[in-house]
């Protein structure tokens, strides 16, 4: 964690009039103009990262951009920043976003509204006249939910120097398409823009989001200040047999791939039983070769999602599931593969407290609150001091077409972030 001294106690005067002047219409407008790249039939959202989706909306994001007069750049993962200009241009820049891209049966609201939040924060700042110290950069983090590259929070982890660029760029989609084979079509897409120049880490970075869970909707709080984030372990299970006539191979000489993944599954979910409420395993991924009715599977790949907030019971949970995935199972080859190993974390004090001194000052009620989910704000945390900022979604749904918050809760949030955000770009 990186410490986060000088950190004001309390938001300025002209931060507060700056947030009085988000617009919750124009918020709202733009989250319905998201919406409609990759918009699904059950009104939801299937924009996967470096898709042409993905490229349509950040088109329409950088002509809202332009408008405000934010200046736009892109790096070599293709992150996305556009600058809010500061009276001191070499000052290290505050950052404020989140991500674009979706799960395949997404909602309209999970990643964007940070994005979103941000651009109206600068918007809101200019509307004002407000002219900060430091820059601001709005920033749109390249593929955070990991659906179409594994691991996900890619292009935040490199920008924070925690994953390797090149090996991200060899990542390969479920078709085979590399991260660098879909960057370049980004990057032909966004040829105009200048690289991003530098390697400054930032004064700070701030994050809205969604809370996808549902404790501030059941408590009435239309805030949440974020304490941290808790742990999380990525695995991949590769599972490999031998394919054969699903009529003719006898049954005790089969080396079925997918009879053994299911007891491996089985014997997992067995293992972690004891651990308690607060684990959540998911096997949220499982593709099978040659997936034909009459054919014995010859392999299957699987994913787990493993998450606790306590690091010690998450490590203990992990070492069983890789005690179960021995070399061998029914015949057929186990590989286990470490993707993510991410630690509970807790962000800084100080500006969890300006955060909720942000609200105060709004008349707005906010609540302490843990992240069980995983964002980008995680990387940024060891890079710089980092806070994030929950709103309520409905039923805490989401990773779901039905997905939903209500406009005056986006905008509570926004102007929290308004709030902390013009507070920070003004501070020493």
């Amino acid at each position: 964690m990186v410490d986060a001294p000088g950190i004001p106690v309390g938001p300025a005067a002209g931060a507060l009039d700056a947030a009085a002047a988000v617009d919750p219409d124009r918020l709202w407008r733009r989250h319905m103009a998201m919406a409609r790249h990759g918009a699904t039939a059950a009104g939801g959202v299937n924009r996967q990262a470096l898709s042409p989706e993905d490229v349509a909306a950040r088109r329409e994001l950088r002509g809202w951009a332009r408008e405000i007069g934010l200046q736009p750049s892109i790096d070599d993962i293709g992150n996305l920043f556009l600058r809010l200009p500061g009276a001191d241009a070499d000052a290290a820049p505050v950052l404020a976003g989140s991500h674009m891209d979706s799960q395949p049966t997404g909602g309209r609201f999970d990643g964007i509204y940070g994005v979103l939040a941000a651009l109206e924060a600068v918007e809101a700042m200019r509307e004002t006249g407000t002219t900060p110290r430091r820059p601001i950069d709005v920033v749109a983090w390249t593929n955070e939910e990991g659906s179409r590259f594994a691991p996900g929070m890619m292009g935040s982890s490199v920008f924070a120097g925690r994953r390797d660029l090149a090996a991200m760029l060899r990542v390969r989609d479920a078709d085979g398409v590399s991260v660098a084979d879909a960057l370049a079509g980004l990057m032909a897409a966004e040829s105009e823009l200048p690289k991003r120049q530098g390697t400054t880490a930032p004064a700070a970075y701030l994050e809205a989001h969604i809370e996808q869970g549902p404790i501030l909707e059941a408590k009435g709080v239309p805030v949440g200040v974020v304490t941290g984030i808790q742990g999380k372990l990525t695995l991949r299970v590769t599972v490999t047999g031998e394919r054969g006539h699903a009529g003719t191979v006898p049954q005790d000489e089969r080396k079925d791939a997918l009879a053994a993944a299911v007891a491996l599954i089985s014997a997992m979910q067995d293992a972690i039983a004891d651990g308690g409420p607060d684990v959540k395993f998911t096997v949220g991924r499982f593709d099978t070769t040659p997936n034909a009715p009459s054919v014995i599977p010859s392999g299957v790949d699987f994913s787990i999602d493993l998450r606790h907030p306590d690091d010690g019971v998450l490590q203990d949970l992990g070492d069983r599931i890789a005690d179960i995935c021995r070399p061998e199972r029914a015949g057929c080859d186990v590989r286990l593969d470490e993707l993510s190993n991410d630690q509970a974390l807790e962000f800084p004090e100080a500006l969890r407290a300006l955060v909720g001194a942000s609200a105060d000052g709004l008349q707005i009620a906010s609540m302490p609150i843990l992240s069980a989910a995983g964002h980008d704000a995680r990387h940024l945390h060891y890079m710089c001091p980092t806070a994030m900022i929950f709103v309520p979604c409905r039923a805490g749904v989401s990773h779901r077409e039905d997905e939903h918050a209500d406009a005056d809760h986006l905008a509570d949030g926004a102007r929290t972030l308004t709030a902390a955000l013009a507070t920070l770009a003004d501070a020493g």
